[in-house]
């Protein structure tokens, strides 16, 4: 079958690595991809938001199936565009409807899906410039640290963790009457801080049946030991020794079990990839947020570890029939890397020559393309995030350092990585 891809980042250079591993991909479309993805197909200068020119494209390439990476054109209806548009029904769409995505595009509507659903969560209320004067008092008799979020798509950067009510105080003035977020911060979600082990569960559902992927922990600090601005990810690991049966069966049971049942309840339409944020307290799951699509940089350690054919995966995911596969985990560990750009999170420099990656590419670690572009022969830096080096090991402090040596062939101009990925691990 012929498969359109959307996104450009390292999840999509992953997935479009998994995807023409199966003999049942024939053609492969990324939409807009980048140097790392061309390696695996067709690169096309088509945005992802772009509906009508994707739609084009699929009827030009005879597409049979769309899979959605990114997060925005999933919340902005990429689904339903393509489910009501002439010529493009038949095409099998890899992601949830808009109002699905709801549970990635809104906090407040993921908030009232788990509540409905009695799935466990923090605590929380919500407020808007309407109830303003509510929210100051609610920061005031809350206990620390205090969780503001905002409500939208803040690409990241919409959670805050305030220290003391003064700063909660001054952050929510700023979301709510100063447009910190934009849009997305119109409405905050207020909740109570949850302490113990964050990580990411991930799952692929049919609307009714479902299957479990491997689980992982990314690192968002951009410093060493956790320290400094959040990033999009610095780096991830899978599997967690932490993560025993007997965990695995409680989050499965308190957390996929309603979340699948629920979407199914609700009337929503979800074909696609749900990623859970848990934190685990004590043996104990809480639900942290929903994802509408895989993680980033979580997939390139995830999909590495995934022995089944992805291709047939999602065709099974299509058909509704994803009860009748069996998922095969390679048990080894994955570590990657994430090497990022100076300056990143905050300011940085693009085109910028990257230099060593045929060395790199040659050792047994797997290079994966975040921010680059092609420019003849040469590969240039075109985002804060650059590169994700996964590699695999015995246990994750091999696997970790595996993707350490092979970063030391990669240098870019002010190149960044952090050197203790998987820390808490020994």
């Amino acid at each position: 079958m012929n498969i359109l891809l959307i996104g450009s980042g390292g999840r999509e250079h992953t997935l479009a690595w998994k995807l023409k591993q199966s003999p049942l991909c024939d053609d492969l479309f990324i939409a807009p991809g980048n140097a790392g993805t061309a390696n695996f197909g067709t690169n096309l200068n088509i945005k992802t938001t772009e509906f009508e020119k994707l739609g084009q494209a699929c009827k030009s390439n005879n597409i049979d199936m769309l899979i959605v990476g990114p997060e925005e054109p999933l919340v902005k209806g990429i689904y339903d565009h393509f489910k009501n548009g002439e010529g493009l029904k038949h095409i099998k769409v890899i992601g949830p409807s808009a109002e699905a995505a709801q549970l990635e595009g809104s906090k407040a509507y993921a908030k009232a899906f788990m509540h409905r659903h009695k799935i466990p969560t923090a605590a929380y209320k919500e407020f808007t410039a309407e109830n303003y004067e509510d929210g100051l008092e609610y920061i005031r008799q809350h206990s620390l640290p205090v969780v503001l979020k905002a409500d939208g798509l803040a690409a990241g950067k919409g959670v805050l963790i305030c220290q003391s009510q003064l700063e909660a105080v001054a952050e929510f003035e700023l979301m709510i009457h100063r447009s910190k977020f934009g849009e997305a911060g119109s409405k905050v979600v207020i909740e109570e801080f949850l302490y113990g082990m964050e990580m990411s569960f991930f799952v692929l559902t049919d609307g009714k049946n479902y299957v479990l992927l491997p689980e992982a922990k990314d690192y968002k600090r951009v410093g060493e030991g956790d320290i400094g601005l959040n990033t999009g990810g610095m780096g991830a690991v899978s599997p967690l020794p932490f993560f025993d049966e007997e965990l695995k069966q409680k989050v499965v049971e308190r957390i996929v079990i309603p979340t699948v049942a629920g979407l199914d309840k609700d009337g929503l339409d979800y074909k696609g990839f749900v990623f859970i944020g848990l934190m685990i307290d004590k043996g104990e799951p809480m639900v942290i947020e929903y994802n509408c699509r895989m993680g980033d940089p979580e997939t390139e350690v995830v999909m590495p570890r995934l022995k089944n054919d992805l291709v047939e995966l999602l065709q099974a995911t299509a058909a509704q029939q994803l009860n009748n596969i069996t998922i095969e985990v390679d048990p080894q560990s994955v570590a990657t890397i994430v090497a990022v750009s100076g300056g990143y999170p905050g300011d940085y420099e693009k085109g910028l020559l990257i230099h060593g990656l045929a060395d790199a590419e040659a050792t047994d670690s797997i290079v994966f393309h975040s921010g680059t572009r092609r420019q003849d022969d040469k590969i240039l830096t075109n985002g804060g995030r650059v590169l994700a080096v996964t590699s695999f090991g015995s246990d994750i402090k091999n696997a970790v350092e595996a993707s350490k040596e092979t970063l030391m062939n990669i240098y870019f101009e002010g190149i960044n990585y952090r050197h203790d990925i998987g820390f808490e691990f020994p």
